[in-house]
This record gives C-alpha cells, sequence and structure tokens, in this order.
C-alpha cells in the first residue's frame, strides 16, 4: 500500500532501539478516514478466504482490526493481554514476548468468541519478530478453528517475523513491510 508508505515517511519517527512511532495515525491518534481504507486494503487481500473472524490482541491492534472486520462483515476479536474479572468460564491462553516492552504477557480470549470451524485472519499494527502473532495462532489452534492468515500495518523486515511465517505457509499480507531504518532513513520492501 503505497499510502502507507507515504504516511510512515511523512508522519513517523523513528526512535532508538528500532522503535518507529506512528502514533499520529496509528496508534495514539488514529487518522479514522486513513484507518477506513486500510480496513477495505486488508479486507481485498483476504476477501476470497471465507473469514468469519478477525482477531487481535490488545490494545494498539483493536483499531485495524476492527476497521477490517467492518469491511469484511466479519466480527472482530480481541485477546486481552490478561484474565480480568469480566472474562468468565473457559478460555484459551498464550504467553507473548513483547518486543516493544521487553516483557511476557498471557493473552486470552473466551472460549465463547473463538469457535471451532471459524475461518481467522489475525490483524496488528505491528509485525516485527512474529511474538505476538505466534501466540493468536496458538489461541486458533486451541480453538480448532482455522488460520486463513496474517496482516499488519507495518511489518519490520529486517526483524524476520513475517519471513519466517511465510516459510511456515501462513499467508502474510503486510500494508508495508520495511527492510531497514535509522535515524535519517527508512527503506521499504519493493
Amino acid at each position: 500500500m503505497k499510502l502507507m508508505e507515504e504516511k510512515i515517511l511523512s508522519e513517523g519517527k523513528v526512535l532508538p532501539g528500532g522503535i518507529l512511532k506512528v502514533g499520529s495515525f496509528l496508534n495514539q491518534q488514529i487518522d479514522t478516514v486513513f484507518l477506513g481504507e486500510m480496513g477495505r486494503e486488508i479486507a481485498e487481500l483476504f476477501k476470497d478466504c471465507g473469514v468469519t473472524k478477525v482477531l487481535t490482541i490488545e490494545a494498539s491492534g483493536i483499531a485495524i482490526a476492527a476497521a477490517v472486520g467492518m469491511a469484511m462483515g466479519v466480527p472482530m476479536v480481541f485477546a486481552k493481554k490478561h484474565k480480568t474479572s469480566n472474562v468468565d468460564g473457559a478460555v484459551y491462553a498464550s504467553t507473548v514476548h513483547s518486543f516493544t516492552h521487553n516483557t511476557d504477557y498471557r493473552i486470552v480470549v473466551s472460549s465463547d468468541y473463538l469457535l471451532p470451524g471459524d475461518k481467522v485472519l489475525l490483524v496488528d499494527d505491528f509485525l516485527a519478530n512474529g511474538n505476538a502473532l505466534k501466540g493468536l495462532m496458538d489461541l486458533v489452534r486451541q480453538a480448532g478453528a482455522t488460520l486463513v492468515g496474517v496482516s499488519a500495518a507495518i511489518e519490520k523486515g529486517f526483524q524476520g517475523g513475517g519471513d519466517e511465517l511465510r516459510r511456515l505457509g501462513v499467508k502474510v499480507e503486510s500494508l508495508a513491510v520495511i527492510d531497514a531504518m535509522d535515524d535519517t532513513s527508512i527503506t521499504f520492501r519493493k
């Protein structure tokens, strides 16, 4: 998505430690018109996959996953990073290591919302090492559902998570793939 690359170049900022700050349009403040365009683009990429659910992890993935769910006309489910009192009954759980926060989270989703027979599209804001998406894939497996693919708004190709998932046979479609970045430049995959 050329528009995503342009948005990153005009509004993104590279922070120390390989962090790309896109809070002005994707995370903390959301460009809702652009969000709708992202949702429609991802829906188009997976239109023939029979998606019945869109799954993400809280919190930054929720907006884009909701936009995809709306564009596809299917429910969006998000895994919570901690089991809370409003998540009762049986749950699927997995442990995920966060690159950004350098900590482990136990993600959970109620078994009421992820069902055997669901065809699940995973959506997130970033794909770096792929840890969050691997945790979500584990939830899909536990539910007896089928993974149809993965989409990220921004993939940090230089961290290898997307390529690893592709080698495993997972359909991965990212709106922008960054192959290299430093304080002065960002290089996108062609």
